[in-house]
């Protein structure tokens, strides 16, 4: 994925934690759901158009479409009032890919990429539970969860691309970082933020 475009995921990411979290109101996310599910749609296409049958190329583009239309859902869910069963089960199919990128990415030896597919699969995997089964206690975790990958999936990486210093860190070491940050901000997060099951 683009530096450009992970610093946009890492906006929508951290916005819509926001409203999960219950700090901004819903349909106030829809605009920067769509221009940012705009944009992974259109640059996944053009990438694909101009690849010249290049598959490696035709796969690193194919996955910002599963951001791109998860954004796009979203806003059209936030703004139409729809019920949120459909998104969450395309989370659910979200949430698969991701750990087969997650694959290839470790085995093209990108461990750090690798771990940030995890964290995606996580996150969606949650969406799944919150839309398609309804688990609203783990509403408010998505959202810290969600708002947390802004910063660690998005805005770090694409500013370590883009003022080229993603290389001054051992790929090993930074994977290994981020695995054991994700267990453990998220394992925190849940028993600060999860809503218990009434019995």
């Amino acid at each position: 994925m683009g530096a450009v475009g992970l610093l946009y995921v890492g906006a929508i990411l951290f916005l819509n934690g926001t409203m999960l979290l219950g700090w901004i109101d819903g349909k106030s996310a829809a605009p920067l759901n769509i221009f940012v599910g705009i944009l992974q749609v259109i640059t996944p296409t053009y990438l694909i158009i101009n690849a010249d049958g290049d598959m490696t190329t035709i796969l690193g583009a194919s996955g910002l479409y599963l951001f791109g239309f998860t954004y796009l859902y979203v806003a059209f869910n936030l703004l139409f009032d729809l019920d949120g069963t459909g998104l969450g089960m395309f989370s659910l199919y979200v949430a698969i890919a991701a750990v087969f990128f997650s694959l290839v990415a470790f085995n093209a030896g990108d461990a750090v990429f690798g771990v940030i597919w995890l964290y995606w699969a996580f996150l969606w995997l949650l969406f799944y539970l919150l839309l398609a089964l309804k688990r609203e206690n783990l509403g408010r975790y998505t959202g810290g969860v969600a708002a947390v990958q802004g910063f660690v999936t998005g805005f770090v990486p694409s500013f370590l691309l883009l003022t080229g210093r993603i290389g001054d860190i051992n790929s090993t070491t930074l994977a290994v970082i981020l695995a054991v940050f994700g267990v453990v901000v998220f394992g925190a997060l849940y028993f600060k933020l999860r809503v218990p099951v009434k019995a």
